[in-house]
């Protein structure tokens, strides 16, 4: 396995959003990234969390976490596991009273709750081998959906109350 960090989310020419994972430690894979394409809900809850925003109301995997936590578990670890005909398989590692505990998931919900626990990423070598592109391949540009973001920021540090009273 090879621990990873999100460098960036990104669309692909087909406008598809893409989480882009890079080694921690470049020297065992070289300049590879690992892109790994996710739905625009997962890429918009990823974002929240690697940039340390906040929503108004909590996102699934912000109520994922916080369950976690009042029963006292925590995400140790998230492993992109493997490739089935083009779709990723990943895995998470779960601290719990009751021991360890392992569940399926997919990359992108493994991912958003890593980001916002502290849990570490990792990816199976044979999944950067297959999948890996190098670094210079992949231009990593800010989502359409950033613009989006930074609006509805705006709304919610100008919006008063009073407004929606009828």
């Amino acid at each position: 396995m090879i621990r990873v960090r999100v460098v960036g989310v990104a669309l692909d020419p087909a406008q598809q959003h893409v989480i882009l994972l890079k080694p921690v430690d470049t020297s065992v894979s070289g300049d590879l990234v690992l892109p790994v394409w996710i739905g625009g809900q997962e890429a918009m809850s990823i974002l929240v969390a690697i940039e340390g925003t906040g929503s108004p109301r909590p996102l699934a995997h912000d109520l994922t976490t916080a369950m976690l936590g009042e029963l006292s578990a925590s995400v140790e670890r998230v492993e992109v596991t493997h490739l089935d005909a083009g779709t990723f398989h990943a895995r998470v590692h779960l601290d719990t009273p009751a021991g360890p505990r392992i569940f399926d998931a997919r990359p992108s919900d493994a991912i958003a709750l890593a980001a916002r626990s502290g849990g570490s990423i990792w990816v199976a070598e044979a999944v950067f081998d297959e999948a890996g592109v190098p670094d210079e391949a992949v231009e990593i540009e800010a989502p359409a959906d950033d613009d989006r973001v930074e609006e509805f920021r705006r709304f919610l540090d100008d919006v008063d109350p009073d407004d929606f009273l009828s």
